[in-house]
């Protein structure tokens, strides 16, 4: 099979945003200002970035929702993206998974998530007949630590994340994964399932001391360039396939199978022109999915992915002030820099 295109699978969340005046003392009551909604996660905000750089490759969102009116308003944000819902599964019973975020303006932002279909995906959602007929080239999976019924290792020592990927990979998929930072004591093991079967592994410096059991860094520290090659060696040498990307916000590590290690630093932007940060992160994943499939050089692949990062950061979603592929590289031949060093 020709393969082309990407699958998108994974988190699919509503995110209600409500604006507050201020964090309300325990049992007492404070109105909503203004109350917004979009679609978030991985999966959603990586398709969504996809589609706004107009590449034209085929894509394919894939996850859960429930039978309810999230649910229903996630498919139509697909379909309005022009994309099918064809391999979007409906869990009748249990709801769309969805987020109420407490934003109080110049301040913080508290989340309440609800996991719902999220957690009810399984492997049983993902057949290997289905990577068999679907023409992709890659199968994005985001994020990891936050489907519980695909991350659960079983008794088999296995998880639903790994023989996902392992049935993706016997039918000649790329598999990419983007992990997400959580709390959650089984992160190592979980992941360390599935590393032998990612062929891409993206990640953060929180996420990267999870998956190798090291110490988290305190808090608003960098772990050193040296620690951070250390366990992108690690992951490497647990099984990942072909590269860990390891980014952080000054700078991105590229590991691969044969050794190399590669640092570019980002381009900053300026700080009064950051609209919001959230999304970040995905935009640049998927700067960095459509620059693998391209089989664009590393240089161009980092530099691609920081610009569309940094393109994201622009607007009040995650995607909404991302440009065309074709205008984002006109930026990147003007005026992007990454100095690479080995």
């Amino acid at each position: 099979m020709d393969r082309s295109g990407i699958i998108c699978a994974g988190n699919w969340i509503v995110d209600i945003v409500h604006e507050i005046g201020q964090w309300p003392r325990e049992s007492a009551l404070v109105r909503i200002r203004r109350q917004s909604q979009d679609i978030g996660g991985g999966a959603a905000n990586v398709i969504a970035a996809l589609s706004k750089l107009a590449t034209g490759l085929p894509l394919w969102p894939m996850g859960a929702v429930g039978n309810d009116d999230q649910g229903r308003y996630v498919l139509q944000r697909c379909r309005e993206m022009g994309l099918s819902d064809a391999l979007m599964r409906v869990k009748a019973a249990t709801a769309t998974a969805h987020t109420h975020v407490m934003s109080v303006p110049g301040q913080t932002r508290t989340f309440f998530y609800h996991g719902g279909a999220n957690d009810a995906l399984t492997d049983d959602d993902f057949p290997p007949e289905m990577f068999a007929q679907t023409p992709a080239r890659i199968f994005y999976l985001g994020y990891p630590m936050l489907l519980a019924g695909l991350d659960k290792v079983t008794a088999d020592g296995t998880t639903g994340v790994a023989r996902v990927l392992s049935r993706a990979r016997a039918a000649g998929v790329m598999t990419c994964v983007d992990l997400v930072s959580t709390e959650d004591p089984n992160f190592a093991e979980s992941v360390g399932r599935a590393l032998p079967y990612i062929d891409y592994l993206i990640l953060n410096e929180i996420e990267a001391a999870l998956a190798t059991g090291r110490p988290l860094a305190a808090a608003g520290e960098i772990p050193s360039d040296v620690d951070l090659e250390s366990m992108g060696r690690a992951l490497i040498d647990a099984g990942v396939g072909h590269a860990v990307v390891l980014h952080t916000p000054e700078k991105v590590l590229w590991s691969d199978k044969s050794g190399n290690q590669t640092w570019a630093k980002t381009k900053p932007l300026a700080a009064e022109k950051v609209v919001s940060p959230l999304g970040a992160g995905d935009a640049f994943c998927a700067g960095l999915l459509f620059a693998i499939h391209e089989g664009l050089t590393l240089d161009r692949s980092l530099s691609l992915a920081n610009a569309t990062a940094r393109a994201s950061l622009k607007g009040i979603t995650a995607c909404d002030a991302i440009p065309s592929f074709k205008e984002l590289e006109n930026d990147v031949s003007q005026s992007e820099k990454t100095w690479l060093t080995s």
